[in-house]
């Protein structure tokens, strides 16, 4: 049933759109007029071969393949077989323009929407295989470091408290300054895990780097996949987040970031089934006390 209000253009869900509104910002001119065609008419396009979609778009093959590799896909052939499913799933209506005389049922309703397609966006363009190496990075880390700054600030933080239930020595920073004094610290036993939406926090893209020059391996968290801080990553995960009235793609994109670290906490535990379930006891035990 709708709700109140102008509906704005439903978003599609399936993941070869998601893919592609979420690497938009980062792709080259020519790879945004390849793009801009897919976006404007995907049903035209699977009839199309890699070169008269290379015309259409005054573009190379090569620019083609190299956009549906950058989105997650071995070449155009995949890419196109993918689309050609999508297109005939079934598309789900977002309702998450908030409009002026939405009562307070409505509004919940539509961040509720919003946060939800947010975590669906995301599964489809989180790698199983950056993921995995996240996992495998972080369980057998001697420390790990968790940077963010910001609206990100509360993310590392939340990391850093599941983590140090499982027993990993960790620690969270949000100054620039402690993050540059701390990655230098870091050597190839060791995990930095930089968390920015947008990808180009200075503060937190130079510490992974710092981190990275000293050995250390890099992950980041963020919704820009062609973005500053993925170049000094060693490991990519990716959000993706519609931006809706009253609140930019980063409000949403939140909610998925806390899932990916939830993921990671869970895949960690899992790997170390019974030394997690011992520090997790402990833990509780610990604090156990300051309960009422």
């Amino acid at each position: 049933m709708a709700l109140k209000g102008v509906r704005v253009d439903p978003v599609k869900v399936p993941g070869s759109f998601v893919r592609l509104q979420g690497a938009y910002s980062g792709l080259r001119a020519a790879e945004q007029r390849v793009a801009d065609f897919i976006l404007k008419a995907p049903d035209e396009l699977i009839y199309l071969t890699v070169t008269e979609l290379a015309e259409r778009t005054h573009t190379s093959e090569s620019t083609v393949v190299r956009l549906c590799q950058k989105i997650g896909y071995k070449g155009y052939q995949e890419f196109k077989i993918v689309l050609a499913r999508d297109l005939v799933e079934e598309t789900t209506e977002i309702y998450a323009a908030i409009e002026p005389g939405d009562d307070l049922a409505t509004v919940k309703a539509k961040v509720f929407q919003a946060n939800t397609q947010a975590l669906r966006d995301t599964i489809e363009v989180l790698d199983d295989g950056e993921l995995q190496r996240a996992v495998d990075a972080l369980a057998d880390a001697r420390r790990v470091e968790i940077y963010g700054v910001g609206g990100s600030a509360p993310l590392a933080l939340d990391a850093y408290h599941k983590f140090l239930k499982l027993g990993l020595q960790s620690i969270a920073l949000s100054d620039g300054d402690l993050m540059a004094m701390s990655s230098s610290l870091l050597g190839p036993e060791d995990v930095a895990l930089g968390i920015s939406h947008t990808g180009a926090s200075r503060d937190v893209t130079d510490a992974l780097g710092r981190a990275k020059a000293h050995g250390a391996t890099t992950v980041c968290i963020t919704h820009r996949p062609s973005s500053p801080i993925t170049k000094v990553s060693d490991v990519v995960l990716v959000t993706a987040a519609q931006q809706t009235a009253f609140r930019s793609d980063a409000s949403s994109s939140r909610i998925a970031q806390l899932t990916i670290v939830d993921t990671l906490y869970v895949g960690v535990a899992n790997k170390h089934h019974e030394r997690s379930l011992e520090m997790i006891q402990r833990t509780r035990e610990a604090t156990a006390s300051k309960r009422y």
